[in-house]
């Protein structure tokens, strides 16, 4: 069913499309509230991943209670994601985006009362899952509403802010809690939260809600949904640290989560209105484009994750001096999104691609020499290099994915999208952390093994160490056996990082093999929008 903004979908021949190419300013005002709001939602992933110390002390709770304040935002949010453009649909992305924010900014403002980890879960599940609406509108409005020749401007836009939230996310959320409290992570929402709600709810014209599909809504096909997408996250947010299935909680939620798949996935092929279309996979430019969209939820939330573990662990860093670390990062995609748009119009999207992909792969091959005294330095030209492959990336991957599908279409396939997105991330962070536990086991096993009496230079060391500490009056035999020990465990940390890293090189570096395996996307002909095979 085409969208009231069909005729703008850059679907007209040349003459029509040049006298469309002065852009109703009220479109884009709304268009730039909802990026924002989109942009708030993001960043809200991992504007708590630098300051879960500060939480955990404000509200009394153990290490374990404490990841749910994260894990939780993010299963509820991967649940709405895909839902999206079916209540897109029924309601019209004016109510649904404009309710989501509303929603957004009171559940923020709860959260910031939170006074107990109990609250706080429940607070972060209501953000995540009303938050969530608001990710993949910005995306479907970005490719309805803009004539083709704008998407140079427009879909660097959303990649920058797609990318860059969860990035600058640690930065943004260690300055809040130093410089303030833990509670402003979440009161920073509620200004823009409102002035968002009030723009989008007066501004957002694009279409009209289609109330008579609500009577054929899929409530059992929401239900297996909601069973399999969130007990697939608890699983691979959870898994590694409860040693996978030998836990009975990560075994029945896998079973669940098999279960609702099953559920799911006959419905959406069985009844006439799928709580998911996912017949949008038939596009193979879309298909392709979520495979790439999926590998790079892994490079992005992966790296998020593992240079603050890094930082933490091995150098001693807090949170604000991480995000000031990781802020090269955002600082390099912000330089690169004009550049990627201009470039998006001049090259091959599959050059691009490759391009990014190639970037992204150098940064984790300098990262694969890592040793414990890297510092601010020696990290600069690596996380430059992701950021600029990132942005590489997003640009053409976006307008692969969904530059070819009719205007019918985007709304629900824009959610499929951001979906791969979120599930590359939390794939790619369950493998990230199984790696580094078990290699840091075997390398430490392995350095052990050369660490003992019969080794000269082990025993040099530990009596001068032994020495040093005598000579201050202390026992110098136990703290430097203790040391030594230190020594060998942030070493088979270091040496766990490198494989990770060697592990990402391999899968971006294969990428930009696969980046040529698409066709090249055509222009959307001229008529009803393309179907894009």
């Amino acid at each position: 069913m085409p969208m009231a903004a069909t005729a703008t979908a850059g679907t007209m021949p040349l003459p029509a499309a040049q006298a469309e190419e002065k852009m109703d300013t009220k479109r884009l005002i709304a268009f730039f509230a909802m990026v924002f709001g989109m942009f708030m939602s993001i960043l809200d992933i991992q504007i708590v991943s630098a300051s879960l110390a500060e939480i955990q002390a404000g509200l009394s709770a153990g290490s374990d209670e404490v990841a749910w304040v994260q894990t939780a935002y993010l299963i509820a949010e991967v649940i709405m994601i895909p839902l999206s453009g079916t209540l897109a649909r029924i309601v019209s992305t004016r109510v649904l985006f404009s309710v989501s924010a509303a929603g957004f900014t009171i559940a923020s403002a709860l959260a910031a009362t939170a006074t107990n980890i109990d609250q706080m879960i429940v607070y972060r599940v209501l953000q995540g899952f009303i938050g969530g609406g608001m990710i993949p509108s910005v995306f479907a409005a970005a490719f309805t509403i803009f004539p083709p020749s704008k998407r140079n401007i427009v879909s660097p836009i959303i990649g920058l802010v797609a990318t860059l939230a969860p990035t600058i996310g640690p930065t943004v959320g260690g300055y809040l809690s130093h410089a303030f409290s833990w509670h402003w992570l979440f009161l920073v929402n509620i200004i823009p939260g409102i002035i968002v709600t009030i723009v989008t709810w007066n501004f957002i014209d694009f279409d009209k809600p289609e109330l008579s599909l609500f009577k054929k809504f899929d409530w059992w096909g929401l239900l297996s949904m909601a069973v399999f997408l969130g007990a697939l996250e608890y699983v691979l947010e959870e898994g590694n640290k409860n040693d996978w299935f030998s836990d009975q909680y990560i075994f029945i939620g896998a079973v669940a989560s098999a279960i609702g798949a099953l559920v799911f996935f006959y419905r959406a092929f069985k009844v006439d209105f799928p709580i998911v279309d996912l017949r949008a996979f038939s596009n193979r430019n879309f298909a392709f484009g979520s495979l790439f969209s999926f590998v790079m939820g892994i490079g992005l939330y992966g790296l998020t994750y593992i240079y603050p573990l890094y930082l933490g662990r091995i150098r001693g860093y807090d949170s604000l001096m991480i995000g000031e670390t990781m802020f090269v990062s955002g600082l390099a995609m912000f330089c690169t999104a004009p550049i990627a748009g201009k470039l998006s119009t001049k090259l091959d999207p599959r050059v691009m691609m490759a391009i990014g992909f190639a970037s992204f792969a150098a940064g984790t091959w300098l990262m694969s020499s890592l040793t414990a005294d890297w510092d601010f330095y020696e990290l600069l030209l690596p996380q430059i290099l992701r950021g600029f492959g990132l942005m590489m990336c997003m640009v053409p991957i976006n307008n692969v994915a969904l530059g070819t599908l009719s205007p019918a279409r985007i709304r629900g396939a824009s959610g499929l999208f951001n979906l791969t997105r979120n599930l590359g991330g939390a794939v790619g962070l369950a493998a990230i952390n199984t790696i580094l536990t078990q290699r840091q086991e075997e390398h430490y096993a392995r350095l052990q093994e050369h660490v003992q009496w019969g080794n000269p230079e082990a025993m040099d060391q530990l009596n001068n160490m032994i020495a040093k500490y005598n000579s201050h009056g202390l026992d110098g035999a136990t703290i430097a056996i203790q040391k030594l020990s230190g020594i060998v465990t942030q070493q088979a940390m270091v040496m766990s990082f490198i494989d990770v890293f060697l592990i990402l090189t391999g899968l971006f570096g294969a990428l930009v093999f696969c980046a040529f395996l698409i066709k090249k996307p055509q222009p959307v002909p001229t008529g009803a929008g393309g179907g894009g095979h």
